[in-house]
């Protein structure tokens, strides 16, 4: 039998996406996302749990990113997780897990002055795989 690997989230960007060009020309957008649940506890009180993702987006949906998309934007992002390992400077095996988008749609309103939100469909522009890492775990990209 064969495993799905998908993931979609909706959510908020916490900074405005990081852009790197690649040799050839490619781009590489790397960005945090906010996802919210919100719950009520057993005594009825309202509690709100964000998760932060790490998403990474490739070619022609980096540079749609970078174009349109702010901190604080809503977004869905489909993809899949990927795991990344490496060991830092004293030996210890540290791990880091992205999400490798591949489908993007901005949820944000229309600005009133026709700004670009609404977008859809920015799909199959992505999925490369993530570039090699140094010994602290950043890929080897200037950001």
């Amino acid at each position: 039998m064969r495993g799905v690997n998908r993931v979609m989230l909706i959510g908020n960007l916490g900074k405005d996406p990081d852009i790197q060009f690649l040799e050839g020309n490619i781009g590489v957008a790397k960005f945090s996302l906010a996802t919210t649940e919100t719950y009520k506890d057993r005594s009825g009180k309202l509690i709100s749990q964000t998760e932060w993702h790490t998403v990474v987006l490739w070619r022609g949906l980096a540079e749609l990113a970078q174009k349109y998309l702010h901190r604080g934007s809503l977004v869905y992002i489909e993809g899949r997780l990927k795991t990344r390992s490496w060991e830092d400077k004293e030996g210890n095996k540290k791990f880091a897990t992205e999400v490798v988008g591949d489908n993007l749609i901005m949820l944000d309103k229309r600005n009133e002055g026709g700004g670009p939100g609404g977008f859809e469909g920015m799909e199959g522009l992505g999925g490369e795989d993530i570039p090699p890492t140094d010994e602290s775990g950043n890929e080897r990209l200037p950001f």
